[in-house]
């Protein structure tokens, strides 16, 4: 999840910030992204190590995550690992 905020005037970028999120909001992006992923987990797939952690990582988000608040855990969602479909 990506809280990057970039606004544009043509091809210049005018201004960036990073927007607040909620831990509901994280939620559901997170469910949203198990869904995107859950065809790696198929019996008849073999899932790759790196796709196994992600998808550890988001089922475990945010129980187990030990920062402060929503956005920190944004922040340090990893990126996806599967290619490009």
């Amino acid at each position: 999840m990506n809280r990057k905020s970039v606004v544009y005037d043509g091809s210049e970028i005018i201004e960036e910030s990073f927007i607040d999120v909620s831990w509901d909001e994280l939620r559901s992006a997170r469910d949203i992204e198990l869904k995107a992923t859950d065809h790696h987990a198929l019996s008849d797939r073999t899932m790759s190590d790196e796709m196994a952690t992600y998808r550890t990582m988001l089922r475990d988000l945010p129980s187990d995550f030990e920062g402060d608040n929503a956005n920190q855990a944004c922040d340090h969602w990893n990126d996806n690992p599967r290619p490009e479909e």
